[in-house]
């Protein structure tokens, strides 16, 4: 058998060298995507989180009949079937309460924490005077007070702690804040409490004292509620309290017009016409006789005003301020004086060439000042009398450091042309 030989050709196959970047990548869109959306999730979560600790920041601040008693636990007496009802809407004050059993009613006042006291006060005829309140803080260290007081008078001093007619059940009272709100809870033996109400809240950011006395309120309201049938409402829902009738009416105390009115009739003439009108005298006398008439009349202007207003000081009673009302009132007299010491010696002032002239200068230039210093620390200290915001002391204060530092450019001015 013969066998032939066949040759086989070579295949050639083309080979082109291999370039990296022609290499077409991998495909990574399903990768970003997914990335995207665990990105996008992630900021999702965060923002609900956010959200949801925002709306939880916003309810812990508020309170409401509509919501329930957030601080029930750790209140010293049972909360569940409290009344309730919006018992001051300017305020945000919420007062629950209810007849917990013979004898003995249950109250919980809830208000926005001012860093000052919150009060409840019940009166027999609505007037503040003469009434037995409830009030409590939280001190700067932490720890809740809760006294009642006897409102003898608008002041201070006139509403004693510790005293009125009110009989708190011992261990029943305390106070708490939550969520930037305070919750004065207590219970009073009573057959049943008075149906007027007055509700007070301190000056911002003022404590009382250690003493346990009272700043004098920055502002009050009264109403009234009608207690009977207050045996326990449903879980604390009622919103129109169970029986709360009459319209809150709010305002100042008595005497708080007239004492505005004092210190502003006081202010603007003792303190601060009477001292541009020294001024005017000081350092204005090379424009003759310009000078002498605006001093005149300044000073007359500024005089009658003070007049005025230690008048309507005097309408006051001793129970307007926080202190020693005499020292004011002796201050304002022996200011007075002086003052009407000024006035006869404009009256009776000698000739620029008599010989007494210079004696009559002397007492004119150092009784005006006298009087004028005795004003300005008399009316710093009237204003801490009456408890006023630090704002006018303030504002006040500011007025004498403009008109102090202007008369010390002029007056090295005058040194310097001499």
């Amino acid at each position: 058998i013969g066998f032939s030989t066949c040759s086989v050709a070579p295949i050639n196959i083309p080979t082109q060298p291999r370039n990296p970047a022609s290499i077409p990548a991998p495909k990574t869109s399903g990768v970003t995507e997914v990335v995207e959306m665990k990105k996008a999730s992630s900021l999702h979560t965060l923002f609900l989180f956010f959200l949801t600790s925002f709306a939880f920041l916003v309810k812990s601040q508020s309170d409401s009949c509509s919501s329930k008693l957030s601080v029930s636990h750790l209140i010293p007496f049972n909360t569940s079937s409290l009344r309730c009802f919006s018992a001051w809407s300017s305020q945000d004050f919420i007062l629950r309460y209810e007849n917990a059993g013979s004898n003995v009613w249950s109250y919980v006042l809830s208000a926005p924490d001012t860093g000052s006291y919150i009060s409840i006060g019940f009166s027999g005829d609505g007037s503040m005077v003469g009434s037995s309140a409830m009030a409590g803080w939280i001190t700067s260290s932490g720890p809740g007070i809760v006294k009642r007081y006897y409102l003898g008078g608008t002041s201070s001093k006139r509403c004693p702690p510790d005293q009125g007619s009110l009989d708190p059940v011992q261990g029943k009272s305390v106070i708490t804040s939550q969520g930037s709100r305070l919750y004065l809870a207590f219970q009073l033996n009573s057959a049943q409490p008075p149906q007027r109400l007055i509700y007070a809240v301190g000056p911002q950011n003022n404590l009382p004292s250690s003493d346990g006395y009272l700043p004098r309120h920055k502002t009050m309201a009264s109403g009234s509620i009608n207690l009977s049938g207050a045996g326990g409402g449903e879980s604390g829902e009622n919103e129109d309290g169970g029986g709360a009738t009459g319209d809150v009416v709010e305002g100042g105390v008595s005497g708080f017009d007239l004492k505005k009115q004092h210190a502003i009739l006081v202010m603007l003439g003792w303190g601060v016409l009477m001292p541009i009108g020294m001024m005017m005298a000081r350092y204005f006398k090379q424009f003759d006789p310009f000078w002498f008439y605006s001093h005149i009349s300044i000073q007359g202007i500024g005089f009658l005003l003070g007049v005025a207003g230690i008048i309507l000081g005097f309408k006051l009673g001793d129970d307007e301020g926080e202190g020693d009302i005499d020292t004011h009132k002796n201050l304002g007299i022996f200011i007075l004086v002086f003052g009407c010491l000024q006035v006869m010696a404009f009256l009776a002032r000698p000739g620029k060439d008599a010989k007494v002239r210079r004696y009559w200068n002397w007492y004119h230039y150092w009784v005006g000042r006298a009087a004028i210093a005795c004003a300005v620390g008399n009316i710093f200290y009237g204003l801490d009398l009456a408890g006023e915001d630090r704002s006018w002391s303030i504002g006040y204060g500011i007025f004498l450091g403009v008109w102090g530092f202007i008369c010390l450019v002029l007056e090295v001015r005058g040194w310097m042309d001499r």
